[in-house]
């Protein structure tokens, strides 16, 4: 049986796990480039809060904060991106911690429809009016599948399965797997962690070198102006425009490490050729990358 080698290279972990700078590595040893699978760095205008890359990246500061942003959006993106990466010979890296987007990116995701012309509004006024345990209610009548997942008090998903009931759709899939469908093309798919107590030190170091960086200016001048639902949940973007300097870094920090955990969970649940220690040098991580993908390791299928 013939060899399939990797085209892509992909590369998750948690964030400040170090992936900005082994992409960087890859970038120079494969003459690669790398295409960001982080919901967060697609937006324009803020590249220290988002700790955009130093160096091009595709998918990184080209959305307007006055624009909402969808996974299907991203999706199409990516492939775009990768394909003429692919096209032209270049090995993509895809690099991220939001691992829906780095899903969306290399496979094709069947994703829900979007919200029918104001039922995102007429849902979330039920929910006001009748109260959350009521609408949850509502939900397990019509869909209890996608009641079992969700909690009465988390507003945002009660809406949203609403919402996909009433389009004929759930937010609980028939099969619930994570990789639905191959990869579009022969990848290899690392993950990058380290110890909880070192991850946390590097996320306080960075989110003070934000400080240092001017993201109280950045921000602030971000949230004088226009911005959308989705640019408005950036992590850091209201702390440092509405909080003291010190209480912002806290904040921040609080908030980083927690989706460190989070991001922990999601790398326990892909299926990875590898996961690699992010507390050694990035030259010494990226050779071991070169090293698999040269071995034609890959995703799995499912």
């Amino acid at each position: 049986m013939t060899e399939v080698r990797p085209r892509v290279i992909a590369i998750f972990g948690p964030t400040a796990c170090g992936k900005t700078a082994v992409a960087g590595a890859l970038r120079e040893r494969l003459g690669a480039e790398a295409v960001s699978a982080d919901s967060a760095a697609l937006y324009a205008c803020l590249p220290v809060i988002t700790a955009a890359p130093p160096y091009p990246t595709r998918l990184v500061g080209i959305v307007p904060l006055s624009a909402d942003v969808s996974v299907g959006e991203y999706q199409r993106l990516a492939h775009a991106a990768i394909d003429e990466l692919v096209a032209a010979g270049t090995t993509p890296v895809v690099v991220g911690g939001t691992g829906l987007y780095l899903r969306a990116a290399l496979s094709s995701l069947e994703l829900p429809p979007p919200p029918a012309p104001g039922a995102r509004e007429r849902w979330s006024a039920l929910y006001e009016e009748v109260g959350p345990e009521a609408a949850h209610a509502l939900l397990a009548e019509r869909d209890p599948g996608a009641a079992a997942r969700v909690h009465a008090n988390d507003r945002r998903r009660v809406v949203r399965a609403l919402e996909l009931v009433e389009a004929g759709s759930s937010l609980a899939p028939a099969e619930d797997r994570l990789w639905a469908e191959e990869t579009r093309h022969p990848t290899v798919v690392v993950g990058m962690d380290c110890a909880a107590e070192e991850l946390d030190r590097r996320i306080e170091t960075r989110s003070r070198e934000m400080l240092e960086q001017g993201a109280v200016q950045e921000a602030g001048r971000a949230w004088a102006g226009s911005l959308s639902n989705t640019a408005r949940k950036i992590l850091g973007l209201e702390e440092f425009a509405t909080l003291a300097p010190e209480e912002a870094v806290e904040s921040v920090t609080a908030a980083s490490r927690r989706l460190s955990r989070y991001q922990r969970k999601w790398l326990r649940r892909l299926s990875l050729a590898a996961t690699l220690d992010a507390a050694r040098p990035p030259e010494e991580i990226a050779d071991e990358i070169v090293a698999l993908a040269g071995a034609g390791e890959r995703l799995p299928p499912h």
